[in-house]
């Protein structure tokens, strides 16, 4: 009976004291991947310059129609826009409340711009872009279609992850240009035309705020993030196993582990760009 009483607790020891090594087995294997896949950019562009070309046209435009699944240009105009409008209506009826009003153009320039725009867009691109890097990965590698690949001599990192980073980064720049846009138009479309405020003022205030400096850093956040989704996916995906459930387990994954992330990097961001302090040149804040 002694025995018998011990081993669960011996067994349950075991397991509690290996998983911090797992955690950094894992950790390890997903940043070597990370290093891998960017190593391997240079060859992806010489050499596989028109599988990037296929993926690029993949990404932003598809086969369906814009709003049905065909790109993630029209569900990033759609979340961008919709995320504005809520924006502005709750800035609006705040200030209202405090009988600041007219400086809802100010708080459309400094929320969109900053941290609005730049999330909504990840988001979007993670569960559109994101999510079919891991379905298709994942589905090459239960398949063995990426053994395949290395039996042939192809580099698959590079021909497979590299190259969907490089598209990646390529479509980014007019699909956040298209969601920045479209979260500054939704918001004067709702403050000015169906909240009564006067058009002159929203923009005077609105271009007071917007700095190219401002601008510049969105972009910069929406490069990055964009780098952190196509790594986060292509890792879960190439890494995928456990057949047709294993591969949705993985896309599941893929998806809360970048979500994460880019909270995280997005709080790491804001403070290291423009400071614990905000600053507002404009209206005499340094």
């Amino acid at each position: 009976m002694v025995v018998s009483t011990r081993w669960p607790a011996v067994h349950w020891v075991r397991a509690r004291s290996r998983q911090p090594l797992d955690l950094m087995t894992g950790l390890g294997r997903e940043f070597t991947f990370y290093g891998s896949v960017i190593a391997g950019v240079p060859l992806a562009i010489v050499k596989y310059w028109r599988h990037i070309m296929r993926q690029i046209g993949d990404i932003s435009f598809g086969g369906a129609t814009l709003l049905a699944g065909g790109g993630a240009i029209g569900v990033v105009f759609a979340m961008s826009a919709v995320a504005a409008t809520q924006v502005g209506i709750e800035g609006l009826r705040g200030l209202d409340l405090l009988g600041m009003g007219s400086l809802s153009g100010l708080l459309s320039a400094i929320l969109n711009t900053r941290e609005l725009a730049p999330v909504i867009a990840s988001i979007a691109l993670a569960a559109k872009v994101g999510t079919g890097f891991t379905a298709q990965l994942g589905a090459m590698r239960i398949s063995e279609e990426i053994s395949a690949l290395d039996a042939m001599a192809i580099r698959s990192l590079p021909f497979l992850a590299s190259t969907r980073l490089v598209s990646c980064l390529i479509c980014v720049i007019p699909l956040y240009i298209v969601g920045l846009l479209s979260s500054y138009l939704a918001s004067r479309l709702v403050i000015v035309t169906f909240g009564g405020q006067s058009a002159g003022t929203y923009d005077y205030y609105f271009h007071l705020m917007l700095t190219p400096t401002d601008v510049v850093y969105s972009f910069v956040k929406a490069v990055v993030f964009a780098t952190i989704i196509a790594l986060v996916h292509c890792s879960y995906g190439y890494h995928a196993y456990g057949g047709p459930e294993g591969v949705g387990r993985a896309a599941g994954r893929a998806l809360r582990t970048s979500i994460l992330a880019i909270g995280i990097v997005d709080l790491l961001l804001t403070l290291s760009l423009w400071g614990l302090v905000p600053s507002a040149p404009a209206l005499g804040l340094p």
